[in-house]
């Protein structure tokens, strides 16, 4: 590259070595407190770094609704290192994680004892920016290419999708910086990894990249809620789950019945965000991510639903490319038991509270059917 990025290139060893299970995330500036096994709060982590993004809207809505009822709930951003949610959550400081895929089985070739329970991304939401103009036909195209991620453990999720559509892994050089967008619009890079949500945030902060889409690109599956496996064999614990889950399976429902409420209830959370994206392109990164979430709604059915052959095809494909050096079975390692309860909701009152949700007027002129025809 005419201007290469200083930031080290990610080696295996190093992505790896960020599973490691013995490191006190204390230490890098996690705060420990009671969480449910002890009586106290719920509490989730998200592995962007960040809440201030509406992608967590299930969250939001239902705590603006009240579908949590009496339960304490906590969301914290964690570290942006991209296995940070899935260590808390071993370590026990955490009781629920949102890892890719990727994530989740690194976790689990280093020991870690967890289990998926909810399939937020039912399909593939990572996607890959270009420079406008530089986009290939497609992942195959991008062999040989330099790739800014903003975490050095992103590169499991990218390894997979790139060695499925036949890429030669050995001629990708991954590079990690927190800044990537702007990395890939200076021109240090070929190209960024990104997801949906974020991609209409980056349209909306000024980036203009052309993308290759996962949804369009891939079959595996994407980041899910997991807890320790141990929490399932505890009938109490089984229960608060479920209720816990129950609430953001009614966030997720009226989200998808009303995307400009969700979207208004998220940034109400974060005004700030108004700086970054103004409410047409706020809503279209929340229609992004709720897309996703109700993908392949024909076999699923319900919110939260893994479909098994699909994780199955993944694990198999990340030991086929020796990113798990043993294979995994899907069924030992996501579970739909806590599914049905999640499901098992009042839906005419959250459609109704969606149709009744009051609008501010910047909300009421976003044009949905619009964004809908760019999905």
């Amino acid at each position: 590259m005419s201007n290469p990025l200083t930031t080290p290139t990610i080696t295996r060893r190093r992505m790896l070595q960020f599973t490691a299970a013995g490191v006190a995330m204390s230490a890098i500036g996690v705060n420990t407190r009671a969480f449910a096994q002890d009586g106290g709060a719920v509490r989730w982590v998200s592995p962007r770094g960040s809440l201030e993004v509406v992608d967590d809207f299930g969250y939001w809505v239902a705590k603006r609704m009240g579908y949590f009822g009496d339960l304490e709930t906590s969301v914290e951003a964690g570290p942006q290192d991209a296995t940070a949610a899935i260590k808390l959550v071993d370590q026990n400081q955490a009781d629920f994680g949102y890892p890719s895929p990727g994530v989740l089985s690194l976790g689990l070739e280093q020991g870690m004892k967890l289990k998926s329970v909810f399939h937020i991304m039912a399909g593939d939401v990572f996607d890959f920016a270009f420079q406008k103009g530089k986009a290939p036909a497609d992942l195959k195209g991008m062999e040989g290419m330099t790739i800014v991620l903003g975490s050095a453990g992103w590169q499991s999720i990218a390894d997979p999708m790139l060695a499925a559509a036949g890429v030669d892994l050995s001629t990708i050089k991954y590079v990690e910086v927190a800044a990537w967008a702007q990395s890939l619009a200076q021109g240090q890079a070929d190209a960024a990894l990104t997801w949906e949500g974020l991609r209409a945030q980056w349209r909306g902060q000024g980036f203009d990249f052309d993308y290759l889409l996962g949804k369009n690109a891939s079959v595996f599956p994407a980041n899910s809620f997991v807890v320790r496996a141990s929490d399932l064999e505890d009938p109490a614990l089984k229960d608060l789950y479920t209720r816990y889950l129950r609430g953001w399976a009614m966030g997720l429902e009226f989200g998808w019945l009303n995307p400009a409420a969700a979207t208004q209830i998220a940034m109400d959370e974060f005004p700030g965000l108004g700086t970054q994206m103004d409410p047409e392109t706020a809503v279209e990164s929340l229609m992004q991510q709720s897309g996703l979430m109700h993908a392949h709604w024909d076999k699923r059915g319900k919110w939260g639903l893994h479909l098994e052959d699909s994780w199955q095809t993944y694990f198999d494909a990340i030991h086929e490319i020796g990113q798990i050096s043993q294979p995994l079975v899907a069924s030992e390692v996501v579970t739909n038991e806590l599914i049905d309860g999640a499901n098992d909701f009042d839906q005419a009152k959250v459609k109704a509270d969606a149709e009744a949700f009051e609008l501010r007027d910047e909300y009421k002129a976003v044009d949905i059917a619009a964004i809908e025809a760019t999905l």
